[in-house]
């Protein structure tokens, strides 16, 4: 696709998938008043992780929020399984609000009167659905200093499974990017943003990611390679992937024709296998969903450990079993068998 999002008519999804990141703009170069910024594709880990916010220090000038990997974020494109759908407002004003599951967790679309085409479309989907979004970012910073992460859409629309494996794709490589440039930061006490700017990292990366280590700690790696494994699962399937752990030295999995390569800890044996562990999981969930709102997860947990199935393996085969549309979550608290 060479046009923008707003542009296309998204029968399937697919077009707007297949269109390449644009490159952030210099850190030098302020952005023009009504300049469309980047729409960056993120995972929700790293999304909902986000606590930094740059306000505009001139009339009309764009916010920001900078994630943990130091990404200078005011639009994103997001895709998942809209799994919840909900009009909070009234007949005469609409306020839709959605869950959008990815790989490694939900983000929560909200449209309302100042989304009109995006709120429109909200009232005609019907989860469980693909969907993809683009839209600003919205930071909401509670009184008991807690923050919450939400997505104002310009646009919303449902797309198909190739469009959506091309946006973990396209997300697991930027995140993989971010999660390296940041480790190289970390390891350089006296970084700057030219100097990261004359490593290859983009200038808008650069300043985000100077910004993120002068005003928080810096992140830990797993959560993010986590979701990195995550996504490499949901492209390759039948392949038992392990990330491992910041720190090892791994083998590399390499995905063909993608040009993306992310470090591999050595694989160990389940202690039951794929097939049994579904099963017994299955069955967890009809035992434990006593009051029809699914099973709690806490409880879920505990039972599936107490089995020999690790909190990992439960997340696997949770994730494997929402991939052959079998269990959904009704919300973050429950799991539950259709």
């Amino acid at each position: 696709m060479n046009g923008d999002f707003n542009d296309n008519p998204f029968s399937s999804g697919n077009e707007y998938m297949q269109e390449a990141p644009k490159q952030p703009q210099p850190a030098s170069d302020k952005p023009r008043s009504g300049a469309r910024e980047t729409a960056w594709r993120l995972f929700s880990t790293e999304f909902n992780g986000t606590n930094l916010e740059i306000k505009p220090t001139e009339e009309k000038m764009p916010s920001y929020v900078v994630t943990p990997l130091g990404a200078k974020v005011n639009r994103v494109l997001v895709a998942g399984v809209l799994t919840e759908i909900e009009d909070r407002g009234s007949e005469e004003e609409h306020m839709w609000t959605c869950r959008v599951q990815d790989p490694s967790g939900n983000f929560y679309v909200n449209a309302g009167r100042f989304q009109p085409e995006a709120s429109a479309a909200m009232a005609s989907l019907v989860a469980p659905c693909l969907v993809a979004a683009v839209g600003k970012v919205r930071l909401f910073r509670r009184e008991d200093g807690n923050v919450s992460m939400s997505v104002r859409p310009e646009r919303i629309v449902e797309i198909d499974e190739k469009a959506y494996m091309e946006w973990v794709l396209e997300t697991a490589k930027s995140t993989w990017t971010r999660l390296k440039n940041m480790r190289r930061a970390c390891g350089m006490p006296d970084a700057t943003v030219d100097t990261l700017v004359s490593m290859g990292v983009n200038p808008a990366e650069a300043e985000g990611i100077i910004y993120a280590l002068d005003n928080a700690e810096p992140p830990a790696s797993d959560i993010y390679l986590r979701s990195i494994q995550n996504a490499i699962r949901k492209l390759l399937p039948d392949e038992e992937i392990d990330l491992g752990i910041p720190g090892d030295a791994p083998d590399e999995v390499y995905i063909p024709g993608s040009g993306f390569s992310a470090p591999a800890a050595p694989k160990s044996e389940p202690q039951m296998g794929k097939a049994a562990s579904e099963d017994a999981v299955l069955q967890l969930l009809e035992e434990l969903d006593i009051d029809g709102k699914g099973a709690p997860r806490d409880e879920l947990e505990r039972r599936a450990e107490s089995m020999g199935i690790s909190s990992i393996e439960l997340e696997e085969v949770s994730n494997s079993l929402m991939e052959k549309g079998l269990v959904y979550e009704p919300n973050l608290r429950y799991l539950k068998r259709i």
